[in-house]
């Protein structure tokens, strides 16, 4: 169950509004980086997690934060149309490169919205959840969060550089110092799971001794030429996983035949071709 207070989790203010920047803004609210995003990937995981429900309850509360921060951001796209022109603008780009690229305003904003923010990207792409993670496993999703947050704060400084509005650079001043949050809040998951035993690999409540040891600590090499591929500390020195394990490299080479599936089946209705063996076979 959810509540609501009716405010504004941070002021939200425009002083120029700017229909462009409404547009902008309209990725950090249904963008694969967006607050949609992380409000229902939290969400899911929260709901299928199992173990300490203190985990449940922190992803629940996270997932409630977010909420509030699409509200601040739709809040913020309504301000930035009400008032504007409704021609093409480009003003609230300060460089020609995003200028160009941004290219005008949203119609649907005001045609399908009213002046008003929607469940979509900067290009007016509806947000369909195909970028929401909750596999069941903590770590894995705890790792998939510290890629979101991470990829959404860094869309929110895009933001921040696009704006010279005072009130909006609050807004994403905020936003941003959220995002750091909870890219430690989720490292700290991960810190705190590890006091009991390493997390990776994930997961790692499978047997390793089951998995190929002839691969599971190589650097493979695919270049054609069979040339050694670069080296780094992914290659050599001992893994970062705390198994044991000792990173080598190799070039990689054919391991399998050449498939041959053999002939169709008649009941898929291929050509007569596929349905009968060649005589090369």
């Amino acid at each position: 169950m959810f509540y609501t207070d009716y405010k504004l989790q941070f002021p939200v203010r425009v002083e120029t509004p700017d229909p462009v920047f409404a547009r902008a803004l309209q990725q950090a609210i249904g963008g694969v980086e967006g607050e949609i995003r992380v409000a229902m990937q939290y969400m899911f995981q929260a709901w299928g997690m199992r173990g300490p429900s203190k985990y449940r309850e922190m992803l629940l509360n996270t997932a409630a934060e977010e909420l509030g921060h699409i509200e601040m951001l739709a809040t913020a796209v309504a301000l930035n149309l009400e008032g504007a022109p409704l021609e093409l603008q480009e003003a609230g780009a300060q460089d020609a490169a995003v200028g160009s690229i941004m290219g005008g305003r949203n119609f649907r904003q005001f045609l399908s919205a009213g002046l008003a923010a929607m469940p979509v990207d900067a290009d007016g792409v509806p947000f369909d959840m195909s970028h929401i993670y909750a596999s069941g496993n903590i770590a894995g999703d705890m790792y998939a969060n510290i890629t979101a947050e991470g990829t959404g704060r860094t869309l929110a400084t895009r933001l921040y550089h696009m704006t010279g509005d005072p009130g909006m650079r609050d807004m994403l001043a905020y936003l941003i110092a959220r995002d750091t949050m909870h890219q430690n809040q989720w490292k700290a998951v991960i810190e705190e799971l590890e006091e009991e035993r390493p997390q990776m690999p994930v997961p790692n409540s499978f047997p390793q001794e089951e998995e190929n040891q002839d691969f599971n600590y190589v650097y493979l090499g695919f270049t054609a030429d069979g040339a050694e591929p670069p080296r780094g500390r992914w290659s050599e020195g001992p893994s970062v996983d705390g198994q044991g394990g000792e990173f080598s490299i190799r070039p990689m080479k054919p391991l399998g035949d050449v498939p041959n599936l053999g002939p169709a089946s008649p009941g898929t209705y291929g050509q007569n071709a596929q349905l009968a063996e060649e005589e090369d076979r």
